[in-house]
């Protein structure tokens, strides 16, 4: 399947997005200072919550509220819910329209057993049937407190494994009954995130939605591709071999939050444009934490940073030291240091193993 020679903006029912290119929604790394940061460096045209448990919500837990934080900055918005309860998620997704969703993603796909042990994620994809009358009574609950306002979506894998590949057929039926666009991961359930995004499994679902329904252009709900999308030109290569009308990217985002701004230039000018240089590298790991200092505290923000520099520092080369001295900090100043130390020339390994000293800023 040919590719469309301009890459537009997608449209997800009636909203307009300002490019193709999405957040995916990844457990732990979809905060709200996360989404904002990748924002501010643009060419992002949708970001999602971390996956949330409709219970959750209902109930009003902290760690369901926490995940689905969000505001004026935070816009367009896609809040994911998980779940094989049709009423519970239908009551869920109602949550989120009243709480800033502008977009409801019925997750289909994570195959994590905490999830699919609750019959949610990709065990929906072992029940076609059931999954598409599931989805069914969430579109139908949105659609009516919201006038058509907020249109529901699905993200799925191709199937739970390779004897059981439901995802073109599935496509089909859930766009019939209103999910007005479907995310596909390249990758069965059993495959976890092991081996290679499957384009050809993408494509499929492609063209069984496009000859369903339409093409995008149309009037038919676009298809999003998923899966191994770590640069600009593997965005690009996505949409070239599977025909998708736009790409999610999760993993390609963690150590290159700017990754949208250089696909979207690729995909629309031939050119993504440079890297950004080292001071703004460092200036963007500042941002991410200052603003999760100010959206949580600091005892957030600290535990976080740990996590994160580890993805971060990816993009910043032989930074061990760098790595080690945000591991152990006990404070935001301790962070900042780290961060000041290494712009002047220090916490770095080069090749020969040697560390270096800091140099007179």
């Amino acid at each position: 399947m040919r590719a469309p020679d301009h890459p537009a903006p997608v449209s997800i029912g009636p909203v307009r997005l300002a490019t193709n290119l999405l957040l995916a929604p990844v457990a732990n790394y979809c905060d709200l200072a996360w989404r904002i940061t990748c924002r501010e460096l643009g060419g992002l045209g949708l970001a999602c919550t971390d996956l949330l448990s409709p219970h959750g919500l209902l109930r009003g837990t902290a760690q369901s509220l926490d995940l689905a934080s969000t505001n004026q900055d935070d816009r367009p918005l896609c809040m994911q819910l998980y779940g094989g309860e049709p009423d519970i998620l239908a009551q869920g997704a109602l949550w989120a329209v009243d709480h800033g969703a502008t977009v409801i993603d019925i997750n289909m796909g994570c195959p994590v057993d905490k999830v699919t042990k609750k019959d949610g994620g990709s065990k929906l994809l072992c029940t076609p049937d059931r999954t598409v009358l599931l989805a069914q009574t969430v579109v139908r609950a949105v659609e009516r407190a919201t006038r058509g306002r907020v249109p529901v979506t699905a993200k799925l894998r191709l199937g739970w494994d390779d004897s059981c590949i439901v995802a073109p057929d599935l496509a089909v039926a859930l766009a019939r009954v209103g999910i007005s666009a479907i995310t596909v991961h390249g990758r069965t359930t059993e495959q976890m995130f092991k081996g290679g995004v499957r384009h050809e499994g993408i494509r499929a679902v492609v063209e069984a939605v496009r000859a369903a329904l339409g093409p995008p252009e149309q009037g038919g709900p676009p298809v999003i591709g998923n899966g191994d999308v770590l640069t600009p030109e593997l965005a690009q290569e996505m949409i070239h071999r599977t025909g998708c009308a736009g790409v999610m990217i999760g993993r390609g985002s963690f150590a290159r939050p700017w990754i949208f701004r250089r696909a979207w230039a690729l995909l629309t000018t031939g050119e993504p444009g440079p890297e950004p240089d080292e001071p703004e590298r460092i200036a963007i790991v500042r941002r991410y934490f200052e603003l999760m200092l100010r959206f949580r505290d600091e005892h957030y923000a600290l535990n976080h940073m740990r996590r994160r520099i580890s993805w971060m520092g990816k993009a910043l080369g032989p930074c061990k030291p760098l790595k080690e001295r945000v591991r152990t900090a006990r404070s935001p100043a301790d962070i900042h240091d780290a961060l000041d130390e290494f712009l002047a020339g220090g916490l770095r390994v080069f090749s020969d193993g040697a560390g270096a000293e800091p140099q007179p800023v």
